[in-house]
């Protein structure tokens, strides 16, 4: 199998939060751009590859079983502490458009799995990232 630096295997996160609903809006983009820009976990990576390392993600996710292939990928690349991160990168970009579809939330649980993250410390993750989307 392929593999991808750290900072891809986030992005592949964010990617296929955003494809899951069957295509990419602007607001999720915007989300993924900023994530990229300010986050430490993104230390290093340029932002002008953003956009080459979104499509190098789809290609993949269009391929038969290229899910699996992307969660591997993702899994094999990430550390324990940013399988965490990733997870909460995955609920951000779900609640960037102050929607959440149901095929994200079926994305966001499998990721969830696939990661190994534990069940409470997915719930706080959720949780504070709730809380980051409320509205006076």
């Amino acid at each position: 199998m392929n593999t991808i630096t750290p900072q891809s295997a986030l992005v592949y996160v964010m990617v296929v939060v955003a494809a899951a609903d069957g295509s990419m809006h602007a607001r999720e983009r915007e989300a993924m751009a900023e994530c990229t820009r300010r986050l430490p976990a993104f230390r290093g990576f340029d932002p002008d590859r953003l956009a080459s390392t979104v499509e190098d993600c789809s290609h993949i996710l269009q391929e038969q079983e290229g899910f699996e292939a992307v969660l591997g990928l993702v899994r094999e690349a990430l550390s324990e502490p940013l399988r965490e991160t990733a997870y909460w990168l995955a609920l951000e970009l779900a609640l960037s458009d102050n929607k959440v579809a149901l095929e994200e939330i079926r994305v966001i649980e499998t990721l969830r799995r696939a990661l190994g993250i534990d069940k409470l410390v997915a719930a706080a993750l959720e949780r504070g990232a709730r809380a980051r989307f409320q509205v006076a």
